[in-house]
């Protein structure tokens, strides 16, 4: 077990494999509950919501719950997962530089974390433990 702490796990790919499944399963299934609750709520969140970049609140709503609960199914499955990580990005860039662009970091810290996750996953891509791996393993 020491050496697991010292050396990685003993088949480096398939141990990368795993680690990006439960990255991915983690943080869709967190960024999931933002979205759950959004949808729940939808006509208090539509009385308030912000409406950051003019397109209108209900579709401004409309659009996040399609980014946090939508796209977290896809990204959860890993399925085209790259492209699902774009509008999670895109919704937490808005959330962290347009929302709460003047507020202290604290408040904006979770839509920050959301965003660093999301960028590295999308630069290390979904593993081998994914639908995109299973459909579209002999495409490169």
């Amino acid at each position: 077990m020491f050496k697991f702490f010292i050396q990685g796990a003993p088949l480096k790919e398939q141990g990368n494999s795993i680690a990006l499944l439960l990255f991915r399963v983690f943080a869709g299934i967190l960024i999931m509950t933002h979205g759950w609750a959004k949808i729940q709520n939808f006509e208090a969140y539509s009385q308030g919501f912000a409406d950051p970049i003019g397109l209108g609140v209900q579709l401004s709503l409309i659009l996040a719950i399609g980014s946090e609960f939508v796209a977290a199914i896809f990204l959860i499955l890993g399925l085209l997962s790259r492209l699902a990580i774009l509008p999670l990005m895109f919704t937490m860039g808005v959330a962290v530089f347009v929302v709460h662009g003047a507020d202290p970091l604290g408040v904006k810290e979770m839509a920050l974390l959301y965003l660093g996750i999301f960028t590295v996953l999308l630069l290390l891509g979904p593993g081998n433990y994914s639908l995109d791996r299973l459909l579209f393993k002999n495409k490169k």
